[in-house]
């Protein structure tokens, strides 16, 4: 079966054979992401949130920290994206994966933010989050500290103590006036056995370019802060 009329130099009939194959499976893949998409659009209002929580960004030029309120984090948008970073006040090193995430962020979040907003939150201290985004030339990012409230507890990032964070991404939507949750990244509670319990795939680009290799992501490598 032909699908396009394009073939590379010296490939096989076997290869391109296999190729079609596998080309109407990432097509399917296409079009059931889009499904998805639609899907998640077409959710009712969640809850409202629970209080303005007050948050302390970081202006990662000159490390100055301002106090902002959970619905001035929109900056006049009506949709909200808030990653929660696994950093603790009392942590020595932050999550490599969630590093890795927040790379990636680093280099895109100008694009997201001309349609919505993007923050980074995190319960390390403003402090402790300059000296880290120095180190690593973030300088695209809006990086916030909870420290101080407990967003989260209530959104999902945080079960116990400081040390039992998880990775969450939260959505938020402020329509008149009003801030609600969306949707959240739960498929973090949801692992199937053998499945790893990466949650956000989707916008991590490391899995997916490591997927279109022979090699695949592998069994047991992960990310690192530094190498």
């Amino acid at each position: 079966m032909s699908i396009h009329q394009h073939s590379f130099p010296n490939e096989s009939a076997d290869y391109r054979v296999s190729r079609n194959k596998l080309l109407l499976a990432e097509m399917e893949l296409r079009e059931k992401i889009e499904e998805v998409a639609a899907l998640r659009r077409q959710l009712p209002s969640g809850g409202q949130i629970k209080e303005d929580y007050i948050f302390e960004e970081l202006e990662l030029t000159s490390g100055e920290v301002k106090t902002r309120r959970f619905s001035e984090l929109f900056n006049g948008k009506a949709n909200l994206i808030m990653y929660s970073y696994m950093f603790g006040d009392t942590w020595e090193n932050p999550c490599p994966s969630c590093t890795a995430v927040i790379d990636g962020f680093n280099g895109y979040s100008h694009h997201v933010r001309q349609q919505v907003e993007l923050v980074v939150t995190a319960k390390a201290s403003c402090e402790k989050l300059f000296k880290l985004a120095k180190g690593r030339g973030w300088n695209n990012i809006r990086l916030v500290s909870d420290k101080k409230n407990t967003y989260h507890q209530d959104y999902l990032a945080q079960f116990g103590s400081e040390e039992k964070l998880i990775p969450m991404l939260n959505v938020f939507v402020n329509q008149d006036s009003e801030v609600r949750h969306f949707w959240a990244t739960e498929m973090v509670f949801c692992s199937k056995e053998g499945q790893h319990p990466r949650h956000v795939d989707l916008i991590w680009p490391l899995w997916n370019l490591l997927d279109m290799t022979p090699q695949g992501r592998g069994n047991d490598w992960l990310p690192k802060v530094t190498y």
